[in-house]
């Protein structure tokens, strides 16, 4: 209700009273949707800080205000020198005005997302400045214009029948979900008329609670029971507000966030590590592909005369088993097949254990990650853990419109390029020369980035996932093993006239790893 007319009312002579004789030292902003005015009188210091970034439209008359030494400009020149006069609310409207002693006047116009400031010279009733320009309607607007006379009698909410938005517009959200509860939408007409003048009471009570609900901290001049602070004062219900919202709100907006990404990445690597042990537990008691090869080798006499087909015994575990051959398909090539698969089984298996080992690790620096963030009490500390974990990096162009797919791994981004023409792109006008290329051996495919700006030591856990995408972004995505090489950016160079997505790379390393696609683990 801190835009509220019924809310201003109270708050106008307790502004008058404090900053008559005031006079504007300065008038600047630090960002487009924030406008701070400094008062002084006798050395005594008040500022107006008026926050109108949607959705968080909020102002207050704080003591203290640090102006930033960089990214500032000087506004409303008008204003220097002016002093206060007096301060008032427009009638039955969200809005009110400082008068100063030469009779301009300050329009704060409090109309949610489109609130703005407007300055107006002495007997002129169209601004000559306002803050927001993006309004078009309030270069030309006549203050005088947004007063309201209404007529509260008890005649005229008979002839409106009880409408309670139409008798006084001026209400709002929590005074009209105040009557709702109450049964107004259900009672008659005298009932109504009852309600209506016990809400107004309420409202002409100067009582001003902060109350918390559902993370949004909101004032409130109705009784609360569940208010987090209660104030006589107006103006300091109202600087408590700006700093419980819009300050401490912010801070508690984004640290959830925070929490939830690291959460997300904890219930990740949780699930990761559950269907990696499985897999391992799964590789390890299977019989491993070089017996079957085995029982072909010592058979070979069986498929003479042209037979594809044959039921054999086993002599590991002491089955029958059937071979069958594709057509034009040798026992022994068949045989090599399954000895070259046992062979990659054994090192998926290694990669398989290190990957669970990194993950575990992992897991282990996210739940202290979280335990770090639970304690955090206040911006400064959330800025350093920001910085310390790599969350200030930020893309500015908007995803649908980069060249590249984007990833989240093990705390850092990889990019795979979305055609041949995008690889190109990515790496002329994106990529850093520290930054980790990636590519499928001898095949056509995405280029993938792992961004490494600092020249980081990448994890081995984080280099096989991004390699397994750029062998699935490629020619050997159906392949059971891929040989995929990478190497720093700056080993990468394009020729000059040569067809899209192809490059030379003067020095590379080569990683065999089994073609996986995105996955929820690494969504970003």
């Amino acid at each position: 209700m801190h835009l509220n007319f019924h809310f201003l009312r109270f708050l106008c002579p307790r502004i008058q009273e404090v900053l008559k004789g005031f006079e504007i030292k300065a008038c600047f902003s630090q960002n487009k949707d924030e406008l701070i005015i400094e008062f002084q009188r006798n050395g005594e210091l008040r500022y107006l800080r008026a926050h109108f970034l949607s959705p968080h439209i909020y102002y207050s008359f704080p003591e203290k205000f640090q102006r930033a030494k960089r990214n500032s400009i000087n506004l409303f020149p008008e204003l220097i020198g002016e002093k206060v006069a007096h301060c008032k609310a427009l009638n039955y409207e969200r809005a009110f005005y400082l008068q100063f002693e030469s009779g301009a006047i300050l329009l704060l116009k409090l109309h949610g997302n489109r609130s703005n400031l407007l300055f107006y010279k002495a007997n002129e009733f169209e601004p000559l400045r306002v803050f927001r320009n993006e309004f078009q309607d309030d270069n030309t607007l006549d203050w005088r214009s947004l007063e309201k006379d209404l007529n509260l009698s008890q005649e005229r909410f008979w002839e409106l029948e009880g409408n309670a938005s139409q008798f006084l517009p001026t209400l709002g959200k929590i005074p009209r979900e105040w009557l709702k509860n109450k049964g107004y939408l259900s009672a008659n007409l005298e009932e109504k008329w009852q309600l209506m003048l016990e809400v107004i009471d309420m409202l002409e009570s100067p009582i001003f609670s902060l109350v918390k609900k559902d993370e949004e901290v909101y004032l409130s001049l109705l009784p609360e029971e569940e208010a987090i602070a209660q104030f006589s004062d107006p103006l300091e219900a109202l600087n408590e507000l700006f700093y419980k919202a819009l300050v401490v709100g912010a801070f508690e907006k984004e640290k959830r966030q925070l929490t939830k990404h690291f959460s997300e990445q904890l219930k990740r690597t949780e699930n990761y590590l559950t269907k990696a042990k499985s897999k391992l537990l799964e590789l390890e008691t299977a019989p491993p592909p070089s017996q079957i090869a085995d029982v072909i080798m010592a058979n070979l006499h069986a498929f003479q005369d042209g037979n594809s087909a044959q039921n054999l015994l086993n002599f590991y575990t002491q089955e029958s088993i059937r071979i069958e051959l594709k057509p034009k398909q040798k026992p022994q090539d068949l045989a090599a097949q399954l000895y070259r698969k046992s062979k990659n089984r054994q090192i998926e298996l290694d990669q398989l254990k290190e990957s669970i080992e990194s993950k575990e690790l992992q897991k282990l620096h996210l739940e202290e990650l979280l335990e770090e963030l639970h304690q955090l009490e206040d911006f400064r500390a959330l800025k350093d853990f920001k910085k310390r974990n790599g969350q200030e990096t930020k893309i500015s162009k908007e995803p649908e419109n980069l060249p590249f797919r984007q990833f989240h791994i093990d705390g850092m981004d990889v990019w795979v390029g979305k055609s041949a023409k995008d690889n190109d792109e990515m790496l002329r006008n994106f990529v850093h020369k520290n930054d980790i290329w990636l590519h499928a051996r001898q095949a056509a495919g995405s280029h993938v980035i792992i961004r490494n700006a600092v020249g980081k030591i990448i994890p081995k856990t984080v280099l096989e996932r991004a390699a397994s995408l750029a062998a699935y972004y490629s020619k050997l995505k159906n392949e059971s093993l891929a040989p995929v090489i990478y190497t720093e950016a700056k080993y990468v160079r394009k020729v000059k006239g040569s067809a899209p997505g192809m490059v030379l790379v003067d020095r590379e390393s080569t990683i065999l790893v089994k073609p996986q696609g995105p996955s929820e683990e690494i969504a970003k």
